[in-house]
């Protein structure tokens, strides 16, 4: 039974583009085209953005749909907004504005352009505080 949702090749890769290696560099050292290495790299990254997605989703089912956070939004103003409807919510977010932007932009960096929302956000809160993104 499979244990990751890489392979062996693509592990190898990420560990080598780690390291600081060129698709260049990685495809000498494994005896492929720099395509193939490309290709690999890319498919690895995918496997990632999806297990990600799909840990947000199970973090989302034990908490509250808190509200969604329109294109455009500037990060600052999107981290008041969250704050103020938790406030009604009467539940403490557990981060301070820093925390929660770099939790924002890490959740789905693709969804982010300098300090500006590029997507729709759905925001979730659970009772402890925790935020997730989806």
């Amino acid at each position: 039974m499979k244990d990751s949702l890489l392979t062996d090749r693509q592990k190898e890769v990420l560990r080598y583009r780690k390291h600081g290696y060129t698709q260049q560099q990685i495809a000498d050292i494994i005896k492929t085209s720099k395509a193939n290495v490309c290709t690999i790299e890319k498919a690895a990254m995918e496997n990632i953005k999806k297990a990600k997605e799909t840990i947000e989703f199970l973090y989302t089912l034990d908490a509250t749909h808190l509200c969604t956070i329109s294109a455009g939004s500037d990060f600052i103003e999107a981290a008041k907004d969250i704050f103020k409807e938790a406030e009604v919510e009467g539940i403490k977010v557990r981060y301070d504005t820093i925390s929660l932007i770099n939790r924002m932009r890490d959740s789905n960096p693709e969804r982010f352009r300098a300090r500006y929302i590029k997507d729709d956000i759905d925001v979730y809160i659970n009772k402890e505080g925790d935020i997730y993104f989806n």
